[in-house]
């Protein structure tokens, strides 16, 4: 009897410490930044601008304006977890030759960017990259698609509601590869664990996106390895606004650039929009 109770007992601390270490490690499981920049978009024949905003919070946030020459239309760029705003030169050029110019900008505690990252911290980033579009660039609102890949789609999804909130509503959405909500996402890598107790990010686009109505459309691959694409299909099939999926092939960090029809993804989607002149 005693044996089994020392069982349980060790059972017991093993579980306990397991979930101890998934609230205390969230933030290094949930953001992985680096603060190096690793490569300029001039470097790559793109013509490009320092950006410095201040968030809500008083934090100096670091981005890249990237311009085309004579088109109206700007993305605004939520990048995933990893990295920072100088790993994704291929984006960048995939973007310009849409002809879009792109606003992209760093997370609380990525590359240049002041700060530490949390669910906070980055809307707080992102509704500053959307003002300095608006105040500073004087773009219209009809004008600016957000573009959210995994974890930036959580960022962008609450963005997009956050701006709908305010009478601000984008132009378009996109979101890629990216998942329902932060905690879905826990309870499948830890499904013994009481993640949705645990977690402090929660990225809940499924509740942000009920509120938008903004013309958006969904990529994501059935190859993706870490955002299932279940999860992809599932926003895309409760959304209630405008809408289209266009699918992708490849792993979750290289769809965009493996898949044939990529671009045809996004000409398609842009072609429909109110005001295309392409």
């Amino acid at each position: 009897m005693w044996t089994i109770l020392k069982i349980a007992a060790a059972a017991g601390t093993v579980y306990g410490g397991m979930a101890a270490w998934v609230f205390c490690a969230q933030n290094g499981l949930v953001y992985c930044p680096r603060n190096e920049l690793a490569d300029t978009p001039d470097g790559n024949g793109l013509a490009f601008e320092d950006v410095w905003l201040e968030n809500a919070l008083g934090t100096r946030i670091h981005a890249w304006w990237l311009p085309c020459e004579g088109e109206e239309r700007v993305l605004l760029f939520c990048h995933g977890n990893g990295g920072n705003i100088s790993h994704l030169m291929e984006s960048y050029r995939i973007f310009h030759d849409l002809g879009l110019s792109v606003l992209v900008f760093d997370y609380s505690g990525y590359g240049q960017s002041g700060g530490r990252p949390s669910e906070k911290a980055t809307r707080a980033d992102a509704l500053a990259a959307w003002d300095w579009l608006v105040k500073i660039r004087d773009v219209k609102p009809r004008d600016i698609i957000v573009f959210g890949r995994s974890l930036g789609g959580g960022v962008a999804a609450r963005l997009t509601a956050d701006l709908t909130r305010r009478g601000e509503e984008p132009g378009g959405l996109i979101l890629e590869s990216t998942f329902t909500s932060l905690t879905d996402m826990g309870a499948k890598q830890y499904p013994w664990l009481p993640v949705r107790w645990l977690i402090q990010h929660r990225y809940d686009s499924l509740r942000a996106l009920s509120e938008v109505r903004t013309p958006a459309l969904f990529l994501h691959s059935p190859d993706d390895e870490l955002v299932p694409y279940a999860m992809g299909r599932e926003l895309y099939e409760t959304y209630e606004g405008p809408k289209l999926f266009w699918g992708l092939t490849g792993d979750h960090n290289h769809g965009f650039l493996t898949s044939p029809g990529y671009t045809d993804g996004f000409r398609r989607f842009l072609a429909g929009l109110p005001g295309h002149c392409r």
